[in-house]
C-alpha cells in the first residue's frame, strides 16, 4: 500500500516513523519552513527534518488551493493519506485524491474538541480524560467517521506531556487502522451529533496570569502555556514566563510574593502558587528562589501583564 504523510510539528513525528518502518512511504506533506526563534531563522518542520533523515521526499505546499500542489499529490498515487497536524486545510480535491481516504490522528475524544488545540483546551476546562481518535477526513473541520479511539487520563500533565504520550498512542493505533483498511476489516462510525466543542488555536490572554484568578485556574493555564501562548506576568517587577507550578499549602495574600525555604510562591485569589522553574524576559529558565536571590528580594508583589 503506497502511502503519503501530512504533519508538521513534534506531535507528528511517532506517526511519520511508524509508517516508515511499516509501509511503502512515498511521500510527507509539511508546513513551508517558518522564521523561529528570537534570531528569526529559517527553520524546517520536525517532520520534515525526520522524512529527509529517512530520505523519504518532501512536498511543502502553501496551499492545496493551488491546482499545482494538488497534481504534485496525485503523481504520488497513494492508496491511503495518514494526517496528524497538518496545519493545513485539505480540500474535496485532496480528500478524493487517495482511494482510501485521508486519515487523521486526532488529539481528542471526538466530536469534543475539534480544532486546533484539542490538548491545551481540554488542560484549560479541566478534563478528567483525553485520548486520541482515529478518523477519515472530510470538508468538516474533524466532523468525519471515526475508526478508532483511546483515552487517557490527564491528571497534572502539562500539555507537552500530554502531546507526547498522544503521538505515541496515535502512530500505534494509525497502524492499527491501516492494518484494518488493508484487510478490509475496518468500520467507519458516524461521530455522535451531540458534544461537539471547538478547540481554536490558544492566544496570551487564554493563559495569561493575574492574582485575581483561582488557584486551580491559574495551574491549568501553567500547565496548557507553549512558546507561543506563554503563562506570563510580571514578577518583583520583571516580566516572567511561568514554566513549572504546583500548588502550596503556605496561605499568601493575592498579588504577594514570598521567597522561602527553595520556594517563591505566588498569591493567587483563594490560594498561593509554588513558582518550580520560570524565564525572565531576555533570559534562560532558572529556579524561583534563584531568580529571587538574583533580584535580592524576599518578599513583594507581582501583577497581571497588559
Amino acid at each position: 500500500m503506497r502511502v503519503v504523510f501530512m504533519g508538521t510539528p513534534h506531535f507528528a513525528v511517532p506517526s511519520l516513523e511508524a509508517l516508515i518502518a511499516r509501509y511503502d512511504l512515498v511521500g510527507v506533506c509539511t508546513r513551508p519552513d517558518a522564521l523561529t526563534g528570537r534570531g528569526r531563522r529559517l527553520a524546517s518542520s520536525p517532520v520534515k527534518q525526520a522524512a529527509l533523515a529517512a530520505g523519504v521526499p518532501v512536498l511543502q505546499p502553501r496551499t492545496f488551493r493551488d491546482a499545482t500542489a494538488v497534481a504534485d499529490l496525485a503523481a504520488l498515487r497513494p492508496d491511503v493519506v495518514g494526517v496528524a497536524a497538518y496545519g493545513l486545510l485539505l480540500p474535496r480535491a485532496v480528500l478524493e485524491i487517495p482511494p482510501h481516504g485521508c486519515i487523521n490522528v486526532h488529539a481528542s475524544l471526538l466530536p469534543a474538541y475539534r480544532g486546533a488545540a484539542p490538548i491545551e483546551r481540554a488542560i484549560l476546562a479541566g478534563e478528567a480524560v483525553t485520548g486520541v481518535t482515529i478518523m477519515r477526513m472530510d470538508e468538516g473541520l474533524d466532523t468525519g467517521d471515526w475508526a478508532a479511539m483511546e483515552s487517557v487520563a490527564i491528571d497534572d500533565l502539562y500539555a507537552s506531556e500530554v502531546s507526547d504520550s498522544l503521538a505515541d498512542m496515535g502512530a500505534r493505533m494509525l497502524l492499527g487502522v491501516l492494518s484494518q483498511i488493508e484487510s478490509g476489516r475496518v468500520v467507519w462510525r458516524p461521530q455522535p451529533k451531540d458534544g461537539a466543542t471547538y478547540a481554536d488555536k490558544l492566544a496570551r490572554n487564554d493563559v495569561a496570569l493575574n492574582p485575581l484568578l483561582p488557584l486551580e485556574t491559574a495551574l491549568r493555564r501553567v500547565r496548557a502555556s507553549s512558546p507561543h501562548a506563554p503563562a506570563k506576568c510580571s514578577v518583583l517587577g520583571v516580566a516572567v514566563t511561568v514554566q513549572r507550578a504546583s500548588r502550596s499549602e503556605v496561605s499568601v495574600p493575592p498579588s504577594a510574593v514570598v521567597a522561602e525555604k527553595h520556594r517563591l510562591l505566588l498569591g493567587f485569589a483563594d490560594g498561593s502558587m509554588d513558582v518550580q522553574t520560570l524565564t525572565p524576559e531576555g533570559r534562560g529558565a532558572m529556579d524561583g528562589t534563584a531568580f529571587a536571590r538574583g533580584r535580592r528580594a524576599s518578599v513583594g508583589t507581582w501583577e497581571a501583564i497588559g
